[in-house]
């Protein structure tokens, strides 16, 4: 009869988060951002850089902000060349060697050629 207890009690400690990963996602939150505020002449500079890169096929390294927890997020970045610009949804897809990545256009803070 003492063993019934025994194992619901060891079978409750699987479900509690252990103590390294709650430090783990501690120091993830602290990582996270606001979404960077950009000035409208950036945001067009930025837009001109892409539509011109993407007509003449060359790469770019392209910086946006991903949102995780509600309106906190991380910045990403990724280098590639412009395949698509997709107006209806203002997305992009950037293509590199490793991966293809559809960027939202209002999400972009940098981009340099």
């Amino acid at each position: 009869m003492t063993t019934k207890p025994a194992k619901v009690l060891a079978a409750s400690r699987w479900g509690l988060p252990q103590p390294e990963s709650l430090c783990f996602e501690k120091k993830e939150d602290e990582r996270l951002v606001q979404q960077p505020v950009i000035e409208k002449s950036d945001r067009e500079a930025f837009h001109y850089m892409i539509r011109d890169a993407g007509r003449e096929d060359y790469g770019l390294s392209v910086v946006w902000w991903k949102p995780v927890k509600g309106n906190l997020g991380m910045v990403c970045s990724m280098w590639g060349a412009v395949k698509w610009i997709d107006a209806h949804e203002r997305r992009i897809k950037m293509v590199n060697d490793e991966e293809s990545q559809w960027i939202p256009m209002d999400r972009i803070v940098d981009v340099k050629s």
